[in-house]
């Protein structure tokens, strides 16, 4: 009987120098991608506006006082953004010397557009997209699909990662990726026009999420049993989460857009050296048959570990013997083969579309939060970081199923109820999203491994695969559920929480899997609940058979 791959490499050990060297090394590209993936939480935003009015208006200074209509928003009187008094009527009511208020009812006054563009206060940024390219008024549509853009170019980076890195190899992929992302990312700063950003933007979505997937495998197929475990959930979510925190100290430092944007794309070329210190992965090597070259790194592991390696680590059958077993004999269209298979995947491309409208939306709205934003986007990433470690505890000892639920409820109970806390207690409604966004990102972290832990072996690339569809698709409409915020700004959160409760639900009748063999096969897979097995296609094991 051919040994596995753990087995024949277990004299490296579990964490050993080059083990710790290679998960430090890859989390470590992963920062990046936490200050690049939400960037446009301060490249795009919008600061207080209002119609410019030109100095040769020919009006006295009481008409230019009162030239902005004052509108009632949130139940709060606010200077108009979009509007203005008709300053053809306002000058000839100037030139005969009436006076607002007193002469004259400014509300009988005709309402105009900004016909001669828009003044943007200073007090927070310099500059942004928005006040570069006027996206505001009739034009605000553009703000939301600018973020869409960039995660339709993540949704398209998924299909294309994973091709390119069975092909090609997991290093070349992982630095090819990065250089996509960084190069692209200082493009846009000469970029001319919105549209020209939003295409570059699609380009460094597509970069950002393939060297994310070619990490993540590779420290995957590196690392040991233990340490693959680690790097999975606490390694590239936590230096993620480190760069999601260094975002608003770029931001607070920076204030105009485009040197913010070069700030943010700089420090991916400090990631070229370790090119000579990150090796590819050995089970890829293997399965393109250069076993020479899989040896050659294993052997330089083992020197680096202090441990005499093997003279000779594979033998030729095993190799043939892993060659032929990679032969995939399976297609996408088996997830909806059967009934059970296709609910379990429908249920999960639910959950994982929420979970991610969730993350996402409440990520992407810290500027809409009362206090600063700089601050705010700091607590929403700082949030992140227990967030991790609960789901990683969780994850060792908790029930899959119950875990998912219960930091469902938590997250959708917290922001369903904001809309009840009165509007003078906006630290109240600021701390319960920080906490409602801490039980969706534990969320977030679960349903990877557990969305591979129910699904069999023939077909676990391809389920998590396409169940992460659901979660590319949540990204790229979760800015217009921060967009209908302009028209009600609880309507955002009463949806989410909603969605968010519903899924806690949904997940209690997803099979356990927790301390239960993973399946191999489509008819070893437990069986959803409510549903009824047919014997003649399943062979489910039971939990307790298992034990």
């Amino acid at each position: 009987m051919s040994r596995g791959y753990d087995e024949i490499t277990s004299f490296l050990g579990e964490w050993g120098p080059f083990q710790r060297a290679i998960f430090f090394l890859l989390s470590s590209s992963i920062i990046p991608n936490g200050f690049n993936g939400l960037s446009v939480v301060f490249l795009a935003d919008t600061p207080s506006h209002w119609c410019h009015i030109p100095a040769n208006a020919n009006i006295s200074v009481e008409w230019r006082n009162v030239s902005i209509p004052l509108e009632e928003l949130n139940g709060e009187l606010q200077y108009s953004k979009c509007k203005r008094y008709s300053l053809g009527v306002i000058r000839n009511l100037s030139a005969m010397n009436y006076l607002p208020g007193v002469d004259v009812n400014l509300t009988e006054i005709k309402q105009e557009r900004c016909l001669d563009g828009w003044e943007y206060s200073q007090e927070t940024y310099l500059s942004t997209i928005v006040t570069q390219w006027d996206l505001v008024c009739s034009n605000d549509w553009k703000i939301p699909l600018t973020t869409s853009v960039f995660y339709l170019g993540v949704l398209c980076g998924s299909f294309i990662s994973g091709q390119l890195s069975d092909r090609y190899g997991r290093k070349v992929v992982l630095f090819g990726t990065m250089a996509v992302q960084t190069c692209f990312s200082v493009i846009q700063v000469f970029a001319p026009n919105w549209g020209a950003f939003c295409v570059l933007f699609f380009i460094v979505g597509m970069g950002q999420i393939s060297n994310y997937v070619a990490a993540f495998v590779l420290g995957t197929e590196i690392l040991g049993k233990s340490a693959r475990v680690l790097y999975s959930t606490l390694g590239v979510c936590l230096f993620f989460a480190i760069g999601y925190m260094l975002l608003p100290l770029f931001a607070f430092c920076i204030r105009d857009w485009r040197m913010l944007q070069l700030a943010l794309s700089v420090p991916g070329f400090l990631y070229i050296p370790l090119w000579w210190f990150i090796p590819e992965s050995p089970r890829w090597l293997l399965s393109q048959g250069r076993v020479e070259e899989a040896e050659e790194i294993l052997q330089e592991a083992a020197r680096k570990n202090g441990i005499a390696a093997p003279t000779r680590i594979f033998e030729p059958g095993e190799v043939s013997d892993w060659a032929s077993k990679r032969k995939q004999s399976h297609s996408i269209l088996d997830l909806l083969r059967t009934k059970n298979i296709c609910t379990m995947t429908i249920m999960f491309f639910a959950v994982w579309m929420t979970v991610s409208v969730g993350y996402f939306a409440l990520s992407l709205n810290t500027p809409n939060l009362h206090g600063d934003p700089y601050l705010n986007c700091f607590f929403s990433a700082a949030t992140e970081v227990p967030a991790y470690v609960v789901a990683w505890l969780l994850l060792r000892w908790f029930p899959r199923r119950y875990s998912m639920s219960a930091t469902l409820f938590l997250g959708g109970v917290l922001l369903f109820f904001i809309h009840l806390i009165p509007p003078s207690l906006t630290m109240v409604s600021t701390a319960l999203e920080m906490v409602g966004k801490f039980g969706i990102t534990a969320a977030f972290s679960i349903v990877y491994v557990y969305t591979a832990e129910v699904y069999p072996t023939v077909v676990r690339n391809m389920a998590v695969g396409a169940c992460s569809m659901g979660s590319r698709l949540g990204s790229i409409i979760s800015p217009y559920f921060i967009y209908l915020g302009t028209y009600d700004k609880y309507l955002p959160y009463f949806l989410m929480g909603s969605l968010t409760i519903l899924s806690g639900i949904l997940i209690l009748l997803i099979p356990e899997s927790f301390r239960v063999p993973m399946p191999e096969t489509i008819d070893e897979m437990q069986i959803i609940k409510g549903l009824k097995p047919k014997m003649s296609s399943y062979n489910v094991q039971s939990p307790a058979e298992a034990e």
